[in-house]
């Protein structure tokens, strides 16, 4: 019996010694090992957003803003009846109580009810006092105006990362840092706690300065959302540039959309076409043909062409004219848009140099443009060029741009000879420390002499007083453009003959341009050609612009300013002859005036070609208006020289010789 006592004390105490044992590994030898596995069961690592940079137009107004919203969160095992629970959020967030009852009767430790709550949603849900449901501090990108160049800012997900437009350009940049914090359920109270270590907040991004102004990027939008709806057009773009640097000041698609709600939209909607978009430019291509001749010497302002009365025949081909013309000079030719007269003149110039010119231009490659996803359109290798290639490209056809390109195109006429490229991110950073990308304009090219230039600044002026392109004329601001009509063509189907894209491009002031505008409105009803439709909306678009800018027109001062009264007659009245004159002492003639330096020379009489050579030879430019010789000149004959590359307007009138 003694003898079985002691075996079972024997085992009771190494049961014990065994407990103790093991006690002593849990409690002192293992104990940092566990606690740290217990830790990491129960807490969890979250990401938080760094607030993203603000971005500012080109007078501080700001585009796009993160501001602080509160997440919720739940802990399942402290929710109880989920479904009831999920009853009472789901009318609160909007949200669907099914999913979302699924969603809190998980095992999980941590659960996102919802992100980014706007604050009314978030007070809502606080007094509620649901257990187990609770709150966390993050950002949330806004945009104040709304669609105001929603395609251009692009918009952020729910992650806050940059999906689209400049958010996505610029996304390393103003998406910061982002922040850790650890979430811990204390044991005792269900509650919360942060331990010491693994915090780091978030690093706010970096603010970005856009040359795009908030108040022309709205006028653009308005006046091309009105044409799209009136003449029922799919879609419409417009980009402006100022011509002198390159930077963007507008760039406008319709249909747009809200970047705060940019899921409720189409995702076509979401295209900043003016950089995505290509297509067949039509004769505002007819630019780039008239430079490539000039260039060559091949043609000048007053050679005639027989425009054949509609059409012309090449390698069996009919090509046929917008209307019947006869004989046009290449002024007309370019005023009036004839097909015909553009395709005679660009089999003056042989397939390269033509070649070379389009691509000069900035054609068939990318501008490099600061935005995503730019199109680069398409121009066939000169190599491929078929026996009429070159007449189809010389008006537009055979060719696919993109609106920017055809605005960068006709800058490098506003502004002298440069091909320069396009920017819209004008500075990076906060007042901190703000750092310029854009210092100097960058020159890509220059793809034509000046003396080349001032000759399409006037042909493009015909454009306006004589042609096509009348409806964008502004009072008080001389406009040069060029109006554009083309045939839709489809890949695989050919020109579609009843579907168009309406456009005009161009620039103002003719003297000094402080901008370049191109129109494009795809596909519009009652009416499509450029003249009609797209040259309105430059009108309107830059007339408002020149105003905001504080460009002053041109006008003459006039006789009676608005509310002055009439001239009235003055009264007569009887004068004393005295009986004895004095003899008055001759007038003094006042000094002659004499100009230091040297003098315009008197134009009047010369033909438009003689007016040209001799002001280029000056180092001026000369702006042609009309067709003839020379009848006047501003400014006039005898005033000092202007400075180098300064402007003088030659007015010509047919019928003085």
């Amino acid at each position: 019996m003694k003898h079985r006592l002691a075996i079972v004390l024997a085992l009771v105490a190494l049961w014990s010694a065994g407990i103790v044992w093991r006690l002593y590994h849990l409690q002192v030898v293992d104990h940092d090992d566990y606690r740290r596995k217990a830790e990491k069961q129960q807490q969890r690592v979250l990401e938080l957003d760094a607030p993203r940079g603000t971005i500012y137009d080109a007078r501080g107004r700001e585009l796009a803003v993160s501001v602080a919203v509160e997440s919720a969160f739940a802990v399942p095992r402290e929710i109880g009846d989920a479904a009831a629970a999920a009853r009472r959020i789901a009318p609160l967030l909007k949200l669907d109580a099914t999913r979302l009852a699924a969603l809190l009767a998980t095992d999980r430790e941590f659960v996102w009810v919802a992100r980014k709550l706007d604050p009314p949603q978030a007070q809502a849900l606080k007094a509620a006092k649901l257990p187990g449901i609770y709150f966390l501090d993050e950002s949330k990108r806004y945009y104040p105006m709304r669609d105001v160049g929603a395609a251009v800012l692009g918009y952020v997900g729910t992650d806050d990362h940059g999906l689209g437009g400049l958010e996505a350009q610029f996304e390393k940049v103003v998406a910061g840092v982002p922040g850790r914090r650890t979430v811990l359920r204390d044991a005792r109270s269900g509650t919360l706690a942060t331990p010491d270590h693994e915090i780091s907040e978030p690093l706010p991004g970096r603010d970005l300065h856009l040359t795009l102004d908030a108040v022309l990027q709205s006028v653009a939008e308005t006046e091309l959302a009105r044409v799209v709806a009136e003449r029922h057009a799919k879609s419409g773009s417009l980009v402006m540039l100022d011509p002198s640097t390159g930077a963007v000041l507008a760039m406008a698609s319709v249909p747009g959309f809200d970047p705060n709600h940019f899921r409720s939209y189409p995702q076509e909607s979401w295209r900043n076409r003016p950089v995505m978009d290509a297509y067949e430019p039509g004769s505002t291509f007819k630019m780039v043909t008239a430079a490539a001749a000039l260039e060559g010497g091949l043609v000048d302002p007053d050679d005639i062409f027989d425009c054949e009365m509609g059409g012309i025949t090449l390698a069996k081909t009919r090509i046929s004219d917008h209307k019947p013309f006869g004989l046009l000079t290449f002024r007309e030719v370019i005023a009036k848009s004839s097909n015909v007269g553009t395709i005679k003149t660009a089999l003056r110039v042989a397939n390269r140099p033509f070649y070379d010119t389009i691509r000069a231009f900035g054609f068939g490659r990318l501008t490099q443009i600061d935005l995503p996803g730019e199109s680069a359109g398409l121009l066939m290798p000169v190599e491929r060029w078929g026996p009429i290639a070159k007449a189809y490209i010389s008006f537009g056809q055979g060719i696919s741009i993109t609106p920017l390109q055809l605005a960068s195109a006709f800058a490098v006429v506003a502004n002298g000879g440069r091909l320069l490229r396009p920017y819209i991110v004008a500075e990076v950073g906060d007042e901190g420390g703000r750092r310029s990308l854009h210092a100097q304009p960058e020159v890509v090219g220059e793809p034509v002499s000046r003396r080349t230039v001032a000759t399409l600044a006037s042909l493009l002026t015909s454009v306006v007083t004589d042609g096509t392109g009348k409806s964008a004329a502004i009072g008080g601001f001389p406009v040069a453009g060029k109006t554009g009509t083309a045939q839709k063509a489809v890949p695989g189907v050919g020109y579609l003959p009843d579907e168009f894209i309406a456009s005009f491009v161009g620039f103002a002031p003719l003297d000094r341009p402080r901008v370049v505008v191109a129109v494009v409105v795809d596909d519009p009803k009652g009416g499509y050609h450029g003249g009609d439709v797209a040259a309105p909306v430059f009108k309107t678009v830059v007339e408002r612009t020149l105003l905001y800018l504080g460009v002053r027109p041109e006008r003459e001062t006039p006789e009676r300013w608005p509310g002055e009264p009439e001239p009235t007659e003055e009264p007569k009245t009887t004068v004393q002859v005295a009986e004895r004159q004095e003899t008055a002492a001759p007038a003094t003639e006042a000094p002659a005036v004499v100009a230091a330096g040297p003098l315009l020379p008197d134009l009047a009489g010369m033909t438009a070609r003689q007016a040209t050579s001799q002001l280029t030879r000056l180092g001026l430019r000369p702006v042609l208006l009309g067709n003839g010789v020379v009848e006047r000149q501003e400014p006039p004959a005898g005033a000092p020289l202007p400075a180098r590359g300064g402007a003088v307007q030659v007015y010509l009138a047919a019928g003085v010789s």
